[in-house]
């Protein structure tokens, strides 16, 4: 866990403004923006889109946009709430889908210390990755640091 850095403080402005801009509202469904870092510096937005049925959380559509406009490998990813709400950590699914496709990403979130950027092994101890060829892999210690906590 460390300290947030001018570039991250630029990461949550950017999602800050997408929000702010796409929101519905305090009643809306476009309730979460977020923005992802290119390891270049690039920076990609995108807005969640509720559905009943499980829409795609911000983080994902921010990925997407990212892949879609030649993004690759990715430094840092942050999801902020609207009317004011600040940045959130992501859900179970979107940690999961983190740790799969980009395991060296850092996530941007609340802390009993205040905002922190977090490396996504951080946020999943002991977890198997998956990958579209073999399917759900064995744990791999490796794939860790030699702390798991977040109070570390």
């Amino acid at each position: 866990m460390r300290e947030l850095t001018v570039d991250d403080r630029e990461l949550i402005e950017f999602a800050r403004q997408i929000v702010d801009a796409n929101t519905d509202g305090e009643t809306g469904v476009h309730t979460m923006g977020a923005a992802v870092r290119e390891a270049d510096g690039r920076m990609f937005g995108g807005i969640n889109i509720f559905h009943f049925l499980g829409g795609p959380c911000a983080e994902l559509v921010a990925l997407g946009h990212a892949r879609a406009s030649g993004g690759r490998e990715f430094s840092t990813i942050v999801a902020v709430g609207n009317e004011g709400r600040g940045p959130v950590g992501p859900c179970g699914r979107d940690r999961q889908i983190l740790f799969d496709y980009h395991p060296g990403i850092r996530v941007i979130l609340p802390t009993e210390q205040g905002l922190r950027s977090v490396a996504i092994t951080d946020l999943m101890p002991l977890a198997a990755r998956w990958d579209a060829e073999s399917g759900t892999q064995p744990y791999d210690p490796a794939l860790f640091n030699d702390h798991t906590s977040l109070a570390a």
